[in-house]
């Protein structure tokens, strides 16, 4: 089988398994690298210590796998419109249903099965959001959209609002072009829309600043005026997203059943999760995106809400 017949194949199969889009990239350094070394220098990865252990292969990615020659990504819609009441807390998108590390982490292996058996000897890993890998850089590099001023990769028919999946391999494949073209132009309207001014200028954030990080990533408790930059988020934020154009004419709602809405996630009472003993919130939240920050994390976060909606 050629390289190209081989490509062909895969991204045939990863249509057939789910996966809205798919590509093949190179594994060369990562173009983004300095610009990585001196966000790090900078402070502005705040907590997030592992970024720094893991910066080197995140600058090439050849390393996290040394035997691998390509990278086959993909790309999955999670797009659901806000449906939270006033009372609730605000949550993110992608965390109104079942952990997508588990979900599209079963589908990756399949498809990286599908890779191994086009031929002998292939080897493959897998990852989902998870580890070094500079996911947005390989998925550019596949053809599968631009990196926004907002850090966000846009598929030019799906938007923003999709979890990027990899597999490394060392299969003998043709890589797709890479998508070359910004399509952003002059528009700011995701840095504009930030309401903690997380943004210093296009492609630049201080994640101290965004609520995502404040709310998921942070490790202790919030200062006062962390506590207000959290406003009325649960857990994470959609807001720079939202205001995005493409995702505005292009973002459609999911028919992925494994990435069904649960209403019980998107309509979260913060009385009820204040006073959730530890036991309970680990039977309700099993399986789902909460249970990366935990039971200690989640009430704090519900306590700043309701905080910020008592003052003045």
């Amino acid at each position: 089988m050629t390289p190209e017949a081989r490509s062909r194949e895969i991204k045939a199969r990863a249509e057939a398994l789910g996966f809205d889009a798919a590509g093949i990239a190179t594994l060369e350094r990562n173009a983004h690298a300095a610009e990585l070394d001196r966000w790090l220098a900078a402070g502005y990865a705040g907590t997030m210590t592992y970024l720094h252990r893991q910066a080197g292969k995140r600058k090439e990615p050849q390393r996290i796998m040394p035997e691998a020659t390509a990278a086959v990504v993909t790309l999955t819609n999670y797009f659901h419109p806000a449906t939270e009441p006033p009372e609730a807390g605000k949550v993110a998108q992608y965390a109104r249903f079942e952990d997508y590390h588990d979900v599209l982490g079963k589908r990756l292996a399949r498809l990286a099965e599908a890779i191994r058996n086009s031929g002998s000897g292939i080897h493959t890993r897998c990852y989902v959001d998870a580890g070094p890998v500079p996911e947005r850089d390989l998925a550019q590099r596949a053809g599968l959209g631009w990196i926004g001023k907002n850090m966000m990769l846009i598929h030019p028919r799906l938007g923003s609002f999709t979890f990027i999946g990899v597999v490394l391999t060392d299969a003998p494949l043709a890589p797709d072009l890479p998508f070359e073209a910004d399509r952003c132009g002059s528009c700011r309207r995701c840095l504009d829309a930030c309401p903690t001014g997380a943004f210093l200028e296009p492609h630049l954030m201080d994640a101290r600043r965004c609520i995502s990080y404040l709310t998921i990533e942070h490790r202790g408790d919030f200062t006062q005026p962390e506590q207000r930059m959290v406003s009325d988020w649960l857990f994470g934020c959609d807001v720079c997203q939202d205001a995005c154009p493409w995702n505005v004419a292009f973002a459609r709602p999911t028919s992925d059943p494994e990435l069904a809405l649960r209403p019980d996630l998107a309509t979260l009472d913060l009385t009820s999760i204040e006073a959730l003993p530890p036991v309970e919130f680990e039977r309700r939240f099993r399986g789902t995106p909460f249970a990366r920050r935990g039971h200690a994390g989640i009430r704090r976060n519900a306590a700043a809400v309701r905080a910020n909606r008592d003052l003045p």
